[in-house]
């Protein structure tokens, strides 16, 4: 009787042990960058831990000046992310000779930075449940 116990309560545990790692891996993420100024190229999207380290990468289309970007199983905790409308398809984010950028970008939390790039304290967002965020791309015209 003590063994039939003792399975039920190791098999309850390794349900519920299960069970929350699972929950824990549904959480998803829209991302919306509306407001682009063209429907050429694709925008670029990277995806970052709170330290700032690089989690994964994403190509997406632009349709009608918009791109949503869907990331889906994440983890509850804290992220970050920077973006690029890469007009010309290079992958790499063309500046102007004294360095301001002559594609479209932004970050998480439409954070900007005075003479670079934001602080990444500025760009972090706590990610619990399922959420939508709405960024509008940064633009330099000469």
């Amino acid at each position: 009787m003590q063994t039939r116990n003792i399975r039920s309560i190791i098999i309850f545990i390794a349900m519920f042990v299960l069970s929350t790692f699972s929950l824990q891996a549904q959480i998803s993420l829209q991302i919306t960058i509306s407001d682009l100024d063209s429907n050429e190229g694709n925008v670029l999207l990277e995806l970052l831990d709170k330290e700032g380290n690089y989690i994964k990468g994403f190509t997406e289309p632009i349709i009608n000046n918009e791109c949503i970007i869907e990331l889906d199983s994440l983890e509850s905790g804290w992220y970050s992310f920077k973006y690029f409308h890469d007009r010309n398809m290079n992958k790499t984010l063309d500046t102007y000779w004294f360095a301001a950028p002559k594609e479209g970008y932004g970050f998480s939390n439409n954070a900007r930075g005075k003479f670079g790039p934001p602080k990444l304290k500025n760009t972090l967002f706590e990610l619990k449940s399922d959420k939508s965020m709405v960024c509008t791309p940064r633009y330099y015209y000469f």
